[in-house]
């Protein structure tokens, strides 16, 4: 699987659970530790702690289960990130996401998709 066929995965998970502002920001052409950043907000420390389980259980399936490298940050951190090499996922209660503000730290990166 293409890094941004894992991505689109990724953001299709996050959706059919009602993850919101979610973004794929590409990263090819600005460092060379990942290919697509899949940065999303959640309403709650529950959500962030299902959509964690959600995309953990739906990579394992399937012909090439996925398994994140590591997962850092916990529901009451308010940021969980999914480190799966080609791409690296970015779960984030609202307050916490508007604090760091990775879309303008990474604003030289191509959007490839945003569902609001």
């Amino acid at each position: 699987m293409e890094s941004l066929e894992l991505a689109n995965q990724i953001v299709d998970i996050i959706d059919d659970r009602q993850g919101e502002d979610i973004l794929i920001l590409d990263l090819q052409e600005v460092t060379t530790f990942t290919d697509y950043f899949v940065i999303c907000t959640t309403g709650s420390k529950r959500q962030l702690s299902a959509l964690e389980n959600a995309i953990s259980e739906a990579l394992k399936q399937g012909d090439t289960p996925r398994y994140a490298l590591s997962v850092e940050g916990d529901p009451d951190s308010g940021w969980i990130l999914m480190d799966y090499n080609s791409v690296v996922v970015h779960l984030f209660s609202e307050d916490v996401r508007d604090y760091y503000r990775l879309e303008e730290f990474w604003k030289d990166a191509r959007v490839v998709a945003r569902i609001q």
